[in-house]
């Protein structure tokens, strides 16, 4: 089958379309044939070798996270599902390989797919909408009322977290280019401010700061209000014992918590996913579609910044 690869470590340019066999599926497991899968921001620290303490230095190493697709076989053993279902999912924490024709994954790494949607659009929320809606509902407790900043509204995370934000009752204010704002507005955003021309110590103060680029948290959380919790999606990989150490600090000290987590969403998170798309309370963003022929410009295309939504690879 057709599949993603790279043989180092390096710039996008490492990336290239190659062959490797269809997976087998074990037992009590799906084989999916995938539509489409998007870009992710940790896939682009993967193929740099930013985290190759993880992915090791075996090549070639595969990269793609989340996909939308149809179920193309099913173990005996499983129940519910069964082949020419529409389905999406994550393959799970650090395993990348989704830029493929086919994967093999247990049940609970899916869930049936929005069916308001193309499959196309769908492999744009599985990674964003599940990680956003942990971060809000679940790490920061977010409540209808409260004042939320979204630090990257724009991109893939942000652009979720904004809908999702305004479907939970709360005031959304955007952080993002001058040139995106009205985009986030267009998402739902009550209010948006220049990441460039506004300084993070002029900021108001917020009940919940969600942030996705993964710098100035010690800044970020002094722009909290009492009580206010931030979460980060991002990890400052350039200053690993700084976002520890504010971590850390922040933990031990006061009410405004900074809180990082590594999302591994399940079956019922995708199905709560799939439900917010069929009601109208989130739509999915795609900045641009790439043929798998076209990983190296997606992932070029991620790294320069300016992304709305995801970029997504279409393989069907």
């Amino acid at each position: 089958m057709r599949a993603a690869l790279y043989d180092s470590y390096g710039p996008p340019e490492v990336l290239y379309e190659g062959r490797v066999p269809v997976p087998v599926r074990k037992p009590g497991e799906v084989l999916v044939r995938v539509h489409a899968a998007s870009v992710n921001g940790g896939e682009l620290y993967g193929r740099a070798g930013k985290v190759r303490l993880v992915t090791g230095r075996r090549f070639p190493q595969r990269t793609g996270l989340d996909f939308a697709g149809e179920v193309a076989e099913v173990d005996a053993s499983v129940t519910g599902l069964r082949a020419g279902d529409r389905v999406w999912g994550i393959l799970g924490r650090s395993s990348f390989g989704s830029a493929a024709e086919y994967v093999s994954v247990r049940p609970r790494q899916i869930a049936y797919a929005p069916g308001n949607v193309t499959l196309t659009e769908a492999a744009s929320l599985p990674a964003g909408g599940t990680t956003s809606l942990t971060a809000l509902r679940d790490k920061a407790g977010l409540r209808a009322g409260e004042r939320l900043l979204v630090r990257g509204a724009s991109g893939g995370v942000g652009s979720v977290a904004v809908q999702l934000g305004k479907a939970l009752g709360v005031h959304v204010t955007g952080l993002a280019s001058a040139k995106n704002s009205d985009f986030v507005r267009e998402l739902g955003a009550d209010e948006v401010l220049d990441h460039r021309t506004t300084p993070l110590a002029e900021l108001d103060r917020y009940d919940v700061i969600m942030d996705t680029v993964g710098t100035e948290h010690r800044l970020l959380r002094t722009r909290l209000a009492p009580g206010g919790r931030l979460v980060s999606i991002a990890f400052n990989i350039g200053h690993p014992v700084r976002s520890i150490g504010c971590l850390l600090g922040s933990a031990v000290h006061g009410r405004q918590r900074v809180r990082f987590f590594s999302g591994n969403p399940k079956h019922d998170l995708f199905a709560e996913l799939t439900a917010y798309v069929e009601r109208g309370d989130l739509r999915p963003v795609v900045d641009t579609v790439h043929p798998l022929a076209g990983i190296a410009a997606a992932h070029r295309a991620l790294e320069a910044g300016g992304v709305r939504g995801k970029h997504v690879l279409r393989l069907v």
